[in-house]
């Protein structure tokens, strides 16, 4: 490359979260970044992650007891749904 007067550049993506929220609605900070519990099923809590399988992206939303860090229930699907963090 340098016998050519060449170069490469590799383009730096920074990973931007999305800022925005769902609606105009915002959700009360009840927990207060406080994500301990004294028992079960006193504090749940949930969050959607994504990650690739088989050329596919794939989204799990696990509800976990902050407790003992128990898996409650999950939910997978190929689109970030919005009711795959409701409990119904």
């Amino acid at each position: 490359m340098k016998e050519l007067k060449i170069q490469s550049f590799v383009k730096i993506r920074k990973y931007r979260s999305y800022k925005g929220g769902y609606g105009s609605y915002v959700a009360i900070n009840l927990l207060n970044r406080n994500f301990k519990a004294n028992k079960p099923n006193q504090k749940w809590v949930t969050d959607i992650t994504q990650f690739a399988l088989l050329n596919t992206r794939m989204y799990l939303s696990p509800i976990i007891d902050l407790y003992n860090g128990e898996v409650v229930s999950y939910n997978l699907s190929e689109r970030p749904y919005f009711h795959q963090i409701e409990i119904c």
